[in-house]
Formats: structure tokens, C-alpha cells, sequence
């Protein structure tokens, strides 16, 4: 697929409008988004998507076509899985909820920044060097892997950039509003604002290192990659209000990204074979295999996610541990109000809470009890609630 220097300008014209749109009209004044206001912002931006997608199947033909939603797709996929990490992030940090979007919009800019680098990085390794193929599709293989494990306990804001950034430079515990700065006893310092939005960066570039190789095992357009992972990043931020609080419900969500990466992988492997040139495979000659065409991986993507989706919303564990975990989350924030300047957040949270305790207590004992830390759950829920008694009382 030819695409023209004019096209490429217009393209990326419109993803940088789009940016400075969701900044001047959403981010600029801090506030917490309505459920309403997420749903209609995310359902746009799929909606470009799809439309542009639409757009590069009527004029680029459709392989291209095919090619370009089988990257949207996977990319949007990965991007989900990413907010489970930004969601730990933030709560690690104890984000205002109200300033959650600035750092959303921060981690996107840069999520784009870095992944453009290693699309234009990767095009020309795949133009020099067919073997990179191998080298992709062994990262994505052993991704899938690493996905499959157990969970550990995981504190992804400590990582080593914040601890070397908090030990060598004036750092302050308390926020500031939305300011990356603030004076603290007649010294200027870092706020937690500016220590998170480095801890979503750092993440941002790992992502990119599996992503990326992703994508190119899909199709070899630098156009259709990068505009599959912009359009993919585009409305994550509404998407991360919209199902905040059902992350936690796709339990196999993993597990299907597990195996999609691995058939790419493996798609990758066998693209690798085909046009070989390793001396020490087939001495250097292309070894005969089957290839895996784009409507066939497009089918696959969607049916793995379906299936994967489908078996999380009806699995009663699932259900189970989504109430709870989510009850957890709003025990740990009542008890912890200082996170958050609006009042009505108190409300909010308390509502929230024992709306989950109802649902928790119509579920079979057998499910909610499987939770990991459930006693230690229910003794911060125990709490929350004694917290409640003394702010009605006082």
C-alpha cells in the first residue's frame, strides 16, 4: 500500500487535532467525567476508527482494510489490558480523581511518541533484515507466556526511575492541584504529579515493546501500523472512566491476550521461514510453510476476544471477585478522602460501597471466598463503615 507524503501529513494533522481537542475542551479544567460523558466520548472516537478504517478499505483495497482493523483491534485489546497497570499506578500515587485525566492524556501523548519511534524503528529493521521476524516473534511468544503466570504482589509505581527520581531530587508527598511543582517549606519541589506521569511513561515504553512487534505481524504498512496503534490510543482515556470498576471482571482477559499474542507469534515464526535467509536454516534457502492470511488472523483475533470477553462477564467467579475487588477499592478510598478534593466523592464512594456488599451477599460463599485477601478485605470494608458512623455522627 502506497500512501502519499500529503497523506501522511493530513493523518497525522488530524491525530494532533484530536490531542489538542481532548486537552482544550476536556482536560484543561479538572474535573471527574460523568459515566454519560465517557460513553459518548469513547463511542466517538471508535467511531473515527472505524471510519478511517473504512475509508483505507474503499481506497487502499481490502487487504488493506483487513489489515488495518486487525491491528485496531488487537492494538485497542492491549490498550484495555494497559489500564489495569495505569489503574494500579494511580492508585499507588493516590491520583485525584478529578486530575486522573491530565495524567490519562499524558500517558497517551507519550504512549504515541515512544510507539512512533519503534514503528519507524522496526519498519526499517524489517526492510534490512527479514530475520527481525524471528526476533518478533520469539518477544511476542515469550510475552504470552509471561502472561499465563501467577500474579505476585506488584507495586508498579515503585519502580526504579521513581525511587532514583525521590532519592536525588526534592520531592513532596502532597499535590498541588494539577501543578508538576509546588513550594514546600520556601523550596521548590516535584509534586506526586509529575513522579506519576514519569512511573506511566516508563510503563508506556514496555508496552510499546510488545505492541509494536504485534502489529507488524499483521502487516508490514508503517501507514497502517501507525495509524491502527494512534486510532487504537484515542478515546483511552473516556474508556478508562467507562469501565473503571469492571476492569477487574475480565478475569480470562489475560488469558485471551495470551493467546492472541502467541498466534502472532507464531504467524511471525512462520512468515520468518518462508522468507529465510539464516545460513543456518535451510542453508540460507526459504523453507516451505503454511502462511497465515489476514482474514484468517482477523477472524481469530475477534473470536478469541469474543470468547474471552463472553466466558468473563457469565463466569461466577468473575462476578465474585469484581464485587469484592471493587469493594475493596472503595473501602481503601473512603478511608483515604484526602486523595481527592470533591466533597461529593464521600457520598460517592460510600454508595458505591455498599451497593458491592448487597451483590456480595447474593453470591454463592464458594466464589466470594476464593478472593485472594478476602478477610483482609472485609476488615477495611468493616472500616470504612465505622468511618462513615463517626462523619454522620460528628
Amino acid at each position: 500500500m502506497t500512501v502519499s507524503p500529503l497523506i501522511w501529513g493530513v493523518t497525522i494533522a488530524v491525530i494532533l487535532g484530536l490531542l489538542a481537542f481532548d486537552y482544550f475542551f476536556h482536560i484543561r479544567k479538572a474535573h471527574i467525567p460523568t459515566l454519560k460523558e465517557a460513553a459518548v466520548w469513547s463511542s466517538i472516537y471508535v467511531g473515527l476508527a472505524v471510519i478511517f478504517g473504512v475509508m483505507v478499505l474503499v481506497f487502499g483495497g481490502a487487504t488493506a482494510g483487513a489489515e488495518y482493523f486487525a491491528g485496531y483491534i488487537t492494538e485497542k485489546a492491549l490498550s484495555v489490558d494497559n489500564l489495569f497497570v495505569f489503574l494500579i499506578i494511580m492508585a499507588s500515587f493516590r491520583v485525584p480523581r478529578e486530575d486522573q485525566q491530565k495524567v490519562l492524556l499524558f500517558g497517551i501523548v507519550f504512549a504515541l511518541i515512544a510507539r512512533t519511534g519503534f514503528i519507524f524503528l522496526g519498519a526499517a529493521l524489517i526492510n534490512s533484515f527479514s530475520w527481525v521476524f524471528y526476533l518478533f516473534g520469539l518477544i511476542l511468544l515469550i510475552t504470552a507466556g509471561n502472561l499465563l503466570k501467577p500474579e505476585g504482589e506488584k507495586d508498579e509505581a515503585n519502580n526504579f526511575i521513581i525511587r532514583i527520581a525521590k532519592r536525588v531530587l526534592p520531592t513532596t508527598d502532597h499535590y498541588d492541584g494539577d501543578k508538576l511543582f509546588t513550594v514546600e517549606n520556601g523550596k521548590k519541589v516535584l509534586t506526586p504529579m509529575l513522579l506519576v506521569m514519569v512511573a506511566i511513561g516508563g510503563t508506556d515504553i514496555l508496552f510499546a515493546l510488545d505492541s509494536i512487534p504485534a502489529i507488524f505481524g499483521l502487516t508490514q504498512s508503517t501507514f497502517i501500523v501507525f495509524t491502527a496503534t494512534a486510532f487504537s490510543l484515542m478515546g483511552l482515556r473516556q474508556l478508562y472512566f467507562l469501565i473503571d470498576g469492571l476492569l477487574d471482571r475480565l478475569i480470562y482477559l489475560s488469558y485471551g491476550l495470551a493467546a492472541i499474542l502467541a498466534f502472532i507469534g507464531v504467524k511471525l515464526v512462520l512468515h520468518a521461514l518462508h522468507e529465510n535467509t539464516l545460513w543456518f536454516i535451510n542453508n540460507g534457502e526459504h523453507v516451505e510453510v503454511v502462511e497465515i492470511g489476514t482474514g484468517l488472523s482477523l477472524s481469530v483475533i475477534i473470536g478469541i476476544l469474543a470468547f474471552t470477553i463472553i466466558a468473563s462477564l457469565v463466569s461466577p467467579a468473575g462476578k465474585a471477585q469484581t464485587a469484592v475487588n471493587n469493594a475493596r477499592r472503595h473501602a481503601n478510598a473512603y478511608l483515604d478522602l484526602s486523595y481527592t478534593s470533591d466533597e461529593g466523592e464521600r457520598e460517592r464512594i460510600y454508595t458505591a460501597l455498599c451497593e458491592e456488599e448487597q451483590q456480595i451477599g447474593t453470591m454463592d460463599k464458594k466464589y466470594r471466598d476464593k478472593v485472594k485477601d478476602i478477610e483482609d478485605i472485609r476488615a477495611e470494608v468493616a472500616r470504612a463503615h465505622e468511618e462513615h458512623a463517626k462523619y454522620i455522627n460528628s
